[in-house]
């Protein structure tokens, strides 16, 4: 039985959920608001235009999560890497694209196909009812009317529109010798052991460095329509610094309720916390450690930081607008709104960063409609795939809260943030990989070793699922 499937949204998201649907023999109606309505980022009114960088990342399935989830997304017939594939540019191991042939490739391929319509033209508010199943991949620059409807419709704090990120490092990446385990005041929480961060000490010479070179780093600033977002419960670690040289030690540094176990009688100056990122602990994030510090500048001041020295980083951190959905608790496991099942939603709108996050995304959200349509389950991707692993992050393998904060202090009822696909979202291996004369590895042998086993591991466990998974008639386009 053939179905009408709509699409809010023409980005990377919308597109390749649109392509999905009707390269499954059903209807996709794509609605995009430009050039009826522009937004502050985009200058066409292409489909799956890019408005930042014209890079994919890295296209190496073998020690990049980033390039493993490329292969996953060819391997499922995806639109976007197809016209990506199509029109790229030399950029050594990355895949970069020509950004106009690449947006009128994909462009030309969705009006071309005979199952999709393009609508132009606003969805002022929540798509209607009588629409039926619909994708609502609308992006971080969503309408503000939508916006309005979707927090009506999931509670006033359903919605971020401006996105405090802290940096998000490797846990094996920390040097254990230095940082240890402890919730202030040995407070268990919730859900928490009395042992749920990682707490890593500096003495007074150590704080003063930091702040200063806190204080003088280069930061990025904000973009005109971006605004001014600074509120007093995210500020930037920077702007904390230049309030005073104290504030931080007083503020997300504070040394309180914690005792150093290799050196108890010494109190510390300051302390940073990790706390656990991700249900899986192979991810912590920097409490309290938002900034707009350029990337370089993070890496070589947050390496100061004891226990840090050789911080492995799966995020940087930042401050900037976005809008997307706490999906862990608004969505169910195939990207729908447990408020309205009818709606899916897809994208970086559901807490995905990334040009290919986001059309990995919409890839499954349409794959999951085109499933419920035909009345059939889709068994859940493995958590050990690319894909697998961004969407068990959006949709739950996180932490949501804050276990341990004291009494009296500000509570962080949601952690959620949003997430590049990285290795620290996968599940551990069974057991350490070694080489081929059964020795352990260290350093960076052991660390290639370890991505292309987990590699490995994905594209069997991808091949299981698409035998087991996959309709028997769905085949792949061939290519223009």
């Amino acid at each position: 039985m053939t179905q009408t499937i709509h699409i809010v949204g023409g980005g990377l998201a919308g597109s390749e959920a649109a392509w999905q649907v009707a390269e499954a023999g059903h209807r996709a109606v794509i609605h995009e608001m430009r050039p009826v309505r522009g937004t502050e980022a985009h200058q066409t009114d292409s489909l799956a235009e890019l408005v930042c960088s014209n890079s994919f990342r890295s296209d190496d399935p073998e020690g990049n999560a980033v390039g493993l989830l490329h292969q996953e997304m060819r391997s499922l017939g995806s639109l976007i890497m197809r016209a990506a594939d199509a029109n790229q540019v030399p950029a050594g191991g990355a895949l970069a694209v020509d950004r106009e042939g690449f947006a009128a490739a994909v462009t030309r391929a969705l009006e071309r196909h005979p199952n999709v319509t393009l609508v132009r033209g606003e969805v002022a508010g929540l798509p209607p009812e009588e629409w039926g199943p619909c994708i609502v991949a609308t992006g971080p620059l969503t309408a503000p009317t939508l916006a309005e409807g979707i927090r009506d419709l999931t509670g006033a704090e359903s919605l971020a529109f401006f996105d405090a990120i802290a940096p998000i490092v490797h846990r094996d990446s920390i040097d254990m010798d230095v940082a240890w385990f402890q919730s202030r005041y040995d407070k268990p929480g919730p859900g928490g052991s009395g042992a749920d961060y990682l707490n890593c000490p500096m003495d007074r010479a150590q704080y003063d460095a930091f702040v200063a070179a806190l204080v003088a780093g280069e930061k990025i600033g904000f973009k005109q329509w971006e605004g001014t977002p600074y509120f007093d419960g995210c500020l930037p670690i920077e702007v904390m610094a230049e309030r005073g040289p104290e504030t931080l030690r007083h503020g997300p540094m504070k040394p309180v309720g914690l005792t150093n176990p290799r050196d108890p009688q010494v109190k510390a100056c300051a302390i940073v916390q990790l706390r656990q990122d991700n249900a899986l602990g192979t991810l912590y994030n920097m409490v309290g450690f938002q900034t707009k510090l350029t990337y370089a500048e993070q890496v070589r001041i947050f390496r100061t930081i004891p226990g840090l020295e050789r911080a492995e980083f799966a995020r940087l951190g930042g401050l900037h607008r976005n809008t997307y959905l706490d999906s862990p608790r608004l969505l169910d496991a195939t990207l729908r709104l447990k408020a309205r099942p009818a709606l899916r939603f897809a994208g970086q709108i559901t807490g995905c960063e990334g040009y290919v996050e986001s059309a990995a995304i919409g890839l499954m959200a349409g794959r999951f409609a085109v499933a419920e349509a035909a009345g059939d389950a889709l068994e859940p991707l493995p958590q050990t795939t690319a894909l697998g692993a961004l969407i068990a992050h959006i949709t739950g393998g996180h932490i949501t809260s804050d276990p341990s904060a004291a009494d009296g202090e500000a509570k962080a009822p949601r952690s959620f943030q949003p997430m590049n696909v990285n290795f620290g979202l996968f599940p551990p291996l069974a057991q350490a990989p070694r080489n081929e004369t059964g020795c352990r590895l260290r350093g960076p042998e052991k660390a290639a070793l370890k991505k292309r086993v987990l590699t490995d591991r994905a594209r069997a466990d991808l091949a299981a699922w698409m035998a087991g998974a996959q309709p028997a008639d769905w085949r792949p386009a061939a290519a223009e």
